[in-house]
């Protein structure tokens, strides 16, 4: 349904008392439920078993709700308040026993009557038992058909639901109409001011109606472009519109083609189809449509070469990655893993200790976090590792155990890893190079001390024995480092671990070993061998000597992850260790803030597989690139980047304050090398979150665009306080179309908040 029938439709039941809200509410996602047979059970309710663990399992009224969007339970106790979740807040339905939760008690409920909604971002899942296989099904089908739908929503009925679902909340009474004070608070709720001297009526008049109704909708700043380019007012005629791509959007290519494909597939009116035209409609459905987003769609999917050495990619990876939450108290589970895999990361961390009955566990040692066991690890990464990329997973392997329980280890990692498992060179042979992504398609690696090196393999030089010598140096012990147990760390370093010829056989392209110094490493290391650093360790390599580890990293392995101080499951910044080539930067995936956005940003693209490519100056090995003096290398051509930020569309609302509406600015913030770190703001607009216009202009100059990420971050300012956080938006340079473009915003969480959007203009111009 398009505004303007809207406007009419909210016209026509309109009278002097109030507004009728019905015609806006669950317009789009109740489509064909008639014939829905789930739909309509979900509809009717059903009550399910609600499960936290093996002792709390409580009875729920689960029902879904007339606008198809949102799921109501209470308690079947009379007087008990209820809760609510949004069908978009749900990532993801697991059948069956599929949750540590649902796996405790599967021997007193049969997987067909389990299922688990699992909700983006990083809330706990709901773990559900229905009465019976049947109603389980009803609503597993009944969830995937309203996600489907919701999915496929275009920009514009994603508006409207929107605003329907603002109408509902703001329709206290629930007879369907709004008096004056109900569409004032629903301004309020959705960001908008609206003064009491607006109407001294007390209701909403009608010319008042439609005028707010238009200003829900109107977009003032697209159609000022439009009108740019339109030669009649009325349309774009296809020469128009090929003039605006090639003009303003700055599109090679085919344009006459592209063109043509966007009024086939935007064009909401027939009319303007035959006469191969655009409307204004269709042109802010290509604007709002991802290939009006910033993000260039042909970056989306896998387009980089797979087939260097491993050492030639940034790799997604994980720190800690069996926490939920802190390191000192904080809950071990395998859910950490799913999540994390589930994400596109592609190295994950199992700290491994000795657990009762044999039977190793992991956990965070010698803190009060929960454990989990080492065979749950393996089973979870198992099924988990290739469902969202195909391309190798990564295990590092933190390892505390007595010889005996690293056998038990080896043994899972054989029998529950099957041919998923790594054990030998690709072709059998001795390797004179690292593997490619595209070689361990569908492999799991195992990182972790070795006896000997990979060469003893293939000329008979290990020995048969059982067990054999590594120096023992481990995270625990690089805590303590910059504190005052510098004699015990260092004994401790010197101190040997046994480690167990099975577990040591695992370990084939990725051997943990102590860095003595990068001078030693170019004459005696192997490519194989893969150095760990503490992020402070690393900065200290990187001030010392950036070039000496930018060739480094061009034919090795290195880990960088955080300092054992963050008790908090804090991140770090990665830009500073990718910017030195480090391909493992292991992050608090469980941990929202800048330094997740920023990896989320850079993983957005080639297929979010967990693999990109590093720039051809940093995989050289003849060249040294130096950070710290980028214009130094060849080619090295800067750009200025200019960035108007128009306008944004629908904030979320961040204070809850009685009344408060937001007070929004936009800072662009440039992460990359030292020289390119910058930030610049625009004005903020008072009490308007809801389509504030800025038109401000914000200039950068960039040394190396190859390695830059830039973050779109939306604060509430406050004269008196920090600033909140409204959304952001993180992606590389690289990936970014010019032009007119919007930004689909992004929670804390990385999630997305629809509508909430910017309307900005891009363009790069190469500094003389």
């Amino acid at each position: 349904m398009n505004s303007v029938e809207g406007i009419n439709d909210g016209f026509v039941i309109l009278d002097r008392c109030g507004v009728n809200s019905e015609q806006l509410i669950g317009m789009s996602l109740c489509s064909g439920i008639q014939g829905d047979d789930n739909l309509q059970s979900m509809l009717v309710g059903t009550v399910m078993r609600k499960i936290k663990s093996r002792t709390w399992k409580k009875q729920r009224y689960f029902k879904l709700q007339e606008d198809c969007m949102t799921i109501w339970y209470k308690s079947k106790k009379a007087g008990n308040t209820h809760s609510t979740f949004s069908v978009g807040d749900v990532e993801a339905i697991r059948e069956g026993h599929q949750s540590e939760v649902l796996l405790s008690i599967a021997d007193e409920f049969p997987a067909d009557r389990c299922f688990t909604l699992v909700f983006r971002g990083r809330r706990g899942n709901l773990d559900l038992v229905a009465e019976s296989a049947e109603e389980a099904q009803s609503w597993i089908k009944g969830m995937k058909k309203l996600i489907e739908n919701l999915e496929n929503m275009g920009e514009r009925e994603k508006l409207d639901q929107w605003i329907g679902d603002w109408f509902k909340k703001a329709d206290k009474n629930n007879d369907g109409r709004m008096n004056f004070k109900e569409v004032q608070d629903l301004l309020k709720m959705m960001n908008v001011d609206m003064n009491e001297h607006h109407s001294q009526s007390g209701s909403l008049e009608d010319d008042e109606f439609v005028l707010f109704y238009k200003m829900l909708t109107q977009r003032e700043d697209v159609l000022r472009v439009f009108q740019v380019y339109t030669a009649d007012g009325q349309k774009l005629s296809q020469s128009d519109l090929e003039d605006f791509l090639r003009e303003e959007q700055l599109e090679g290519g085919d344009i006459q083609k592209h063109a043509k494909q966007l009024i086939e597939r935007y064009e909401p009116s027939d009319t303007a189809k035959v006469l191969n035209a655009m409307t204004f409609d269709g042109f802010l459905m290509y604007l709002g449509s991802a290939e009006g987003s910033i993000f260039n769609p042909q970056r989306r999917g896998v387009f980089q070469d797979m087939g260097q050495p491993l050492s030639h990619y940034f790799i997604s990876s994980s720190h800690n990655t069996y926490l939920m939450e802190d390191q000192l108290r904080g809950q071990s589970s395998v859910e950490g893993y799913i999540r994390a895999l589930n994400r596109g990361c592609r190295c994950v961390e199992v700290d491994c200790w000795d657990g009762a009955n044999g039977e190793p566990i992991v956990y965070h040692g010698h803190t009060l976090t929960s454990k989990i066991l080492f065979k749950d690890v393996v089973t979870a990464v198992g099924n988990y590792a290739f469902k969202v990329s195909e391309y190798p997973v990564i295990l590092s392997i933190e390892n505390h155990c007595s010889v005996e329980q690293q056998r038990v280890m080896a043994q899972h990692l054989n029998h529950i890893l099957g041919d998923k498992l790594l054990k030998s060179t690709l072709d059998g042979k001795a390797p004179i190079g690292l593997p490619s992504p595209e070689d361990l398609k569908g492999k799991i690696l195992v990182k972790a001390k070795k006896i000997g090196g990979l060469e003893e393999t293939f000329n008979g030089m290990v020995e048969d024995s059982l067990t054999g010598e590594v120096s023992d140096e481990d995270e625990a012990a690089e805590i303590d480092e910059n504190n005052l147990h510098r004699e015990s760390v260092r004994r401790r370093l010197k101190s040997k671990q046994r480690l167990s010829k099975e577990l040591s056989d695992c370990v084939v392209y990725c051997k943990s070993v102590h860095f003595s110094s990068f001078k030693h490493s170019r004459i005696h290391s192997k490519f194989y061998e893969v150095v760990s650093f503490t992020e402070s360790k690393a900065r200290k390599h990187l001030r010392e000597a950036g070039a000496e580890f930018v060739h480094h990293n061009s034919r090795q392995l290195t880990r960088v992850y955080p300092t054992g101080f963050r008790t908090d499951s804090s991140n770090f910044n990665p830009q500073e260790m990718w910017n030195a080539g480090c391909q493992i930067v292991a992050l608090n995936f469980q941990t929202a803030g800048d330094g997740m956005d920023l990896n989320d940003g850079l993983f957005s693209q080639n297929g979010r597989c967990g693999y990109v490519l590093k720039p051809d100056f940093m995989k050289e090995a003849e060249k040294r690139f130096d950070p710290e003096t980028p214009q130094q290398r060849d080619h090295y051509q800067p750009i200025i980047l200019t960035i108007q930020v128009i306008s944004g569309q629908q904030l979320p609302k961040v204070n809850i304050k009685e009344g408060s509406i937001v007070d929004p600015l936009v800072r662009v913030e440039i992460h990359g090398v030292p020289m390119d770190q910058a930030k610049q703001e625009t004005r903020y607009i008072e009490n308007n979150g809801f389509n504030p216009v800025w038109y401000d202009t914000l200039r950068f100059t960039i040394h190396t665009p190859e390695l830059a990420m830039v973050r779109f971050v939306v604060e509430d300012y406050d004269k008196t306080s920090k600033n909140d956080f409204v959304g952001q938006y993180t992606l590389p340079l690289s990936c970014m179309q010019q032009g007119y473009r919007h930004i689909h915003l992004l929670s804390k969480d990385g999630t997305s908040i629809p509508p909430s959007s910017l309307f900005v203009h891009i363009r790069f111009t190469e500094l003389e």
